[in-house]
């Protein structure tokens, strides 16, 4: 597949997340408009905060490494050897689910039963739900490293649409039902994502069309369960180290990712009511960043990672390859920069009046509209850091992550104490804190960029721009 071609492929996979993640934010924000008006705020603030950091945590860890070692991999691979890799996952889960969920519901505080009803059940079937869906990985990254755009598009908006659906339904006739609904319908969500990735591989492999594809690397749908490969080999070690590198990479960024939902958790600087507040306006604050900057970030890690090849000298590649790199690079980076500069001349403006609207007096007369601003500051931040953290991942060499993990360190001491300082003051002055952190996160980062931006700026060619 040419490099063209792969472009071609990754604009319209960046195309499709952006009106997936459009789609997916519309529906949050207006369930979490519709829920506010039925249940606490207690309740809102210990499932998007306590138990999606459960959810997120064990996903992360469990797969994160996995999924960008398995896609950065030439077109010479051994795909039983990935496959089996990428089946680890579902045990890595397990243990991250088992252990997470025992420090949750052991050494955490524990919500008042008569507020927030059920958290036991709902730290179990959180942690189930994140086991269920690594189930599907390897059909993910399948799928995602043949470009199967509308399989994900259509996954994923029919995952969210029934569990929205499901998740208003019981909101609105059963509300003391309390975190069941949500633990119901986040294991809801997980069942039918990871059942459409499955139905669709199994329609695909077993009809008559797929054998004129020729471009999967397997045939039937056992080829995609775990097996001993030809040369008796279960893994490919070289991507086993690869993702090694990565996950030590990934731990720090969860870190800097959710750091403030950490503290909050850990620390208890903050009620559940508090929490909700502060989750509110945190989505808020990241509906841009998340409807424009991810999908890009996660289309183009894919781009960079099969245009370059990763460690290799640029004069080693394939010329016209590398600057295909190079114009795609500086397109985003301006991109990025032109949308975070008008997020922040606009978000300082009407920040009070779009939480008015959205919430009332009680996110508009305290501490959110500071916070919604500072946010469009962290989102400006989040622009440019987001476009050169996927190319330099995708160019870098093992060795270069690990340096790089080194630099990513700076943000947490650059960050964590913003948070923690301010604990035993007001809940404003906290909230601040904790986004004080948010803003130090990519400069972090940036540490790590600029000792690596010299390779890979030789490696596109950036530097004769």
């Amino acid at each position: 597949m040419g490099s063209q071609e792969v472009l071609g492929h990754a604009a319209r996979l960046a195309s499709s997340g952006l009106l997936l993640q459009v789609l997916f934010r519309l529906i949050t924000f207006v369930l979490n408009a519709f829920i506010l008006r039925f249940l606490s705020k207690e309740i809102v603030g210990v499932v998007n905060v306590r138990l999606t950091l459960l959810y997120s945590t064990t996903l992360f860890l469990a797969r994160e490494a996995f999924r960008r070692a398995c896609l950065s991999g030439g077109t010479q691979r051994d795909w039983s050897q990935t496959l089996n890799l990428l089946w680890l996952t579902v045990p890595l889960g397990v243990f991250w689910s088992l252990f997470l969920g025992w420090i949750w519901l052991q050494l955490l505080e524990v919500p008042d039963p008569n507020v927030v009803p059920h958290y036991a059940t709902g730290v179990v079937l959180f942690g189930l739900s994140a086991v269920v869906e690594l189930l599907g990985e390897p059909f993910w990254v399948l799928a995602q490293a043949h470009m199967f755009v509308k399989l994900k598009v259509i996954a994923e908006s029919l995952s969210v649409i029934l569990k929205s659906v499901l998740t208003a339904f019981l909101v609105l006739w059963l509300p003391h039902w309390g975190l069941y609904i949500f633990s119901l319908a986040q294991l809801f969500y997980t069942t039918v994502l990871v059942l459409c990735y499955v139905i669709y591989f199994t329609k695909l492999l077993g009809s008559p069309e797929s054998t004129k594809l020729q471009t999967l690397p397997v045939s039937r749908i056992t080829d995609l369960l775990p097996n001993i490969t030809r040369n008796g080999a279960f893994i490919n070690w070289k991507e086993a180290k690869l993702t090694w590198s990565f996950f030590k990479q990934s731990f720090l960024k969860q870190i800097l990712t959710e750091g403030e939902r950490y503290v909050m958790t850990f620390l208890n600087v903050l009620n559940f009511g508090d929490q909700g507040v502060y989750d509110i306006v945190n989505n808020l604050g990241s509906l841009v960043a998340r409807l424009i900057f991810q999908p890009i970030e996660e289309s183009f890690y894919i781009f960079f990672a099969k245009v370059l090849e990763r460690g290799k000298d640029a004069t080693l590649q394939k010329q016209e390859d590398v600057a295909v790199a190079a114009a795609v690079l500086e397109s985003l980076l301006k991109l990025a920069l032109l949308a975070g500069l008008t997020i922040t001349v606009f978000g300082f403006a009407y920040s009070q009046l779009a939480l008015d609207i959205y919430g009332g007096t009680m996110l508009s007369s305290g501490s959110g509209p500071v916070l919604l601003r500072s946010y469009c500051l962290y989102v400006l931040l989040l622009a440019i850091n987001g476009v050169t953290e996927c190319f330099t991942f995708a160019a870098m060499s093992k060795e270069e992550v690990d340096r790089g993990q080194e630099n990513h360190g700076g943000a947490v001491d650059l960050g964590v104490p913003a948070e923690h300082k301010p604990a035993t003051r007001t809940c404003p002055p906290r909230l601040h804190g904790i986004l004080s952190h948010r803003q130090a996160q990519p400069l972090g980062v940036c540490t790590c960029h600029k000792s690596l931006y010299r390779c890979s700026s030789t490696c596109c060619g950036v530097s004769s721009q």
